[in-house]
Formats: C-alpha cells, structure tokens, sequence
C-alpha cells in the first residue's frame, strides 16, 4: 500500500446494518494479543476453546447454522429495475428497507404476517444508488443519481431535507459516521468523497478528498477513526477520521486490481475477546470475493485469501455475518452474477463454502442479515428482493 500525507484536495408485495463495538481499536487489538499468542498469525476467528462464545450461538457448526427453509417472503414492487441496496434496520429482526433505480425507496415489515411495504419515498428524480439506517433507525439518507442526497424520517416517509451534492455529480455511495451521526461521507462520479453535516447540509472544512476514480464504495471501521474508500479504477484508500473536527487526512492506497470496480467495502472489528485482526472484505469485479486483515492504524491492509464467486461487471456487495465472533469458524455472504447468495467460512482451508441460496432470476447484487440471523435478505438486478428464513434447530 502507498503512504500519504495529508492531501489538501481535502449506487415482494407489489408496493441492517448492525450495530458494533464501539471499543477502543489499539486496546482490542491489544488485549486480543496478549490472551491468544498461540493463534496463528492472520487468524480472525475464535478458538476451538471458546466454549462460552460457542455455547452462546448453540454449538453449531456452520453448515448446519447456515441452513435455509426456503423463501419467507418475495417483494416485488420494485420489480423491471434494480435493487442495488438492501439492508435491515440495526438491531431488528422485521424491518428492512430497499432502494431501486427507479427513484425510490421501500420501508417493510415483516411481521406482523403478512410481510407488507408500509411506505415508499419518493423525491428523488433518478435512481437511488444506496442508502443507509441511522443507529437509532429514525432517519435514513439516501444517494442519487440525480446529484442529490435526502434525509428522510423513517416513522412518518417524510422528506427532512434535500441536499445537492458539492460538484453536482451524481451521487454514488453513502455511509453514516458511526458515533455521530450527524456526520455522512458520500462518494460522487467526479472521484470526491465529501463529509457532509446533515443538520446543516453542508460539507465540512477539510472533509474532502479525491480518488482517482468515481467512488463506489465506503465503510468505517466500529470506532470511526477509519475510513476506507473505493473506486471503479480498482483503488481502495483509507483515511484517517478526525473525531472532533470531521477532517479526513488521505493514509493509504491499495491497487486491488487495476481498472477493476471496487464495488462493496466491509469493515469487521473483531469485538469478540477470542478473535483477533479487523478485517475488510471487498467486491472487485475480479470473480473472487477478497478478505483483507487491517494491519496497523493507517488502516494498511494485506491480503488473507479469496472466494471464488461470479462477479466481472454488475456491483455487488458482500457482508459479515452479524454473530460470527461468537463460532468456532466465521462466515461472509456475498451476491454473485451467477443468480445464487453464496455463504463461505473465511477459516476452512479447502472447501470454504458453506451454502448457496438459489431463487433468483438475476444477477444478486446485495445481502443483509438481521440482527439475530433469523432471516437473511437478498436483491437483484431485475428488482426483486427475497428474504431467507434460517431452519430452526
């Protein structure tokens, strides 16, 4: 990775992210060495003796834990265009929400039964290319196409404010700053990320920075002191965050594959006292899905190993599951043009995956468990959106 210093250039019924550990990183990653010396180096997961943590999550192996009944429920109403984006409310279990190319945005719930679509924002004038839940899950913020970002109230669907994007480009990725909220990065087509004050619908004063491409993909780490960025010409950048003031100060360049898009960035600190490194997990239209571990607090990032998926062209993401730290073994999901959500377990040696969901009839391009991994929910290139409901054991 390249160094840097600080860089003054400072996307059913017709009709989740989940909370983290906002812990000390250097401490975490501290008292994680100093417990567990005799783990392999590059190791992310718990121990085989991590009998407490694996009692909690019901002893399983990942195979068995990862088995589907089949389908709980197919939306449906944003059916003939994408659906780049869905995500479950943090910490629920029946709420979730999804953007479509279409311009609009879907709030459903899923039970009481029937699953129903309780309300959908419209304002935009082009396609909504992400969005993302607050932690308290009363707003959400969107990004456009239409070189707009909006805040929306989640109980009413109200519109709070509309805010044009600094360079007037299109808007293509959004992410909240973890401890405030108040604070959101974009990403645009004109290769900016910006910080943007949502109370004031303004950027912040040093809160820019230039990639060398259109910016796709963003993602902190639990504390917010880490950003990373990524791009369509296959860099991923970290920045420093400063808690106080919003600046970001460019730290490092990672080349993931030249001229590749680097579609999805997930970030993982490992909150769990038997597991070890954070790790990033990366989309990059190189028809493998990338675990990076994060290396120092620059957010330097080497690679740990790759899955095989499909993925050359369409933008899709991929996720950690919500209670891996608490299983001996861990495991990311990700979307695949192949039409199927693939499940692997990042510490088997040979034969890492560990399921595959097949339903759809297009390209999935995004996956979001809810909080207690109850159910899973997947979308696609055609519109559809499909939640998953886990066998009961």
């Amino acid at each position: 990775m390249e160094d840097f210093e600080d860089d003054p250039r400072a996307l059913g019924a017709r009709g989740h992210r989940r909370s983290v550990s906002r812990g000390s990183y250097q401490l975490q990653a501290q008292m994680n060495r100093a417990v567990y010396e005799d783990r392999p180096p590059g190791s992310v997961v718990p121990t085989s003796a991590a009998e407490a943590s694996r009692a909690m999550a019901g002893d399983t192996s990942l195979s068995e834990n990862y088995a589907f009944a089949g389908m709980y429920h197919v939306f449906d109403q944003h059916v003939d265009e994408a659906v780049p984006r869905v995500r479950f409310a943090n910490d629920d279990r029946h709420r979730l929400a999804c953007c479509s190319l279409d311009g609009s945005i879907s709030l459903c719930q899923l039970v009481p039964a029937p699953p129903t679509v309780l309300r959908v924002l419209r304002g935009h004038t082009r396609g909504v290319s992400d969005f993302a839940w607050s932690l308290s899950n009363d707003i959400l913020v969107s990004t456009s196409l239409d070189a707009t970002m909006r805040i929306w109230a989640s109980e009413d669907g109200r519109c709070i404010r509309e805010i044009p994007d600094p360079d007037s480009a299109e808007l293509l990725c959004c992410t909240f700053q973890p401890v405030n909220n108040n604070l959101t990065v974009v990403g645009n087509a004109k290769h900016n990320v910006h910080v943007m004050n949502i109370s004031t619908g303004k950027k912040v004063k040093g809160g820019s920075s230039k990639l060398t491409g259109r910016v796709l993909a963003l993602s902190f780490d639990a504390p917010g002191r880490l950003l990373w960025a990524g791009d369509d010409r296959g860099s991923v950048f970290s920045f420093l965050f400063d808690m106080a003031t919003g600046k970001l100060t460019k730290a490092k360049r990672l080349v993931v594959h030249e001229g590749s898009p680097v579609t999805s960035i997930s970030a993982r600190s490992w909150v769990s006292r038997e597991a070890r490194d954070p790790s990033l997990l990366i989309n990059a239209c190189l028809n493998k899905l990338l675990l990076y571990r994060v290396v120092d607090n620059e957010g330097t990032l080497q690679l740990k190993r790759s899955f095989p998926i499909e993925q050359s062209s369409h933008p899709v993401r991929s996720i950690f599951c919500p209670l891996m730290s608490f299983r001996q073994g861990a495991c990311v999901v990700t979307g695949s043009e192949d039409m199927c959500v693939h499940f692997f377990d990042v510490e088997r040696a040979a034969k890492a995956a560990v399921n595959k969901l097949q339903g759809h009839s297009a390209p999935v391009l995004d996956v979001s468990f809810n909080c207690d991994e109850s159910l899973l929910a997947s979308s696609d290139a055609s519109g559809m959106v499909i939640v998953w409901r886990r066998e009961q054991k």
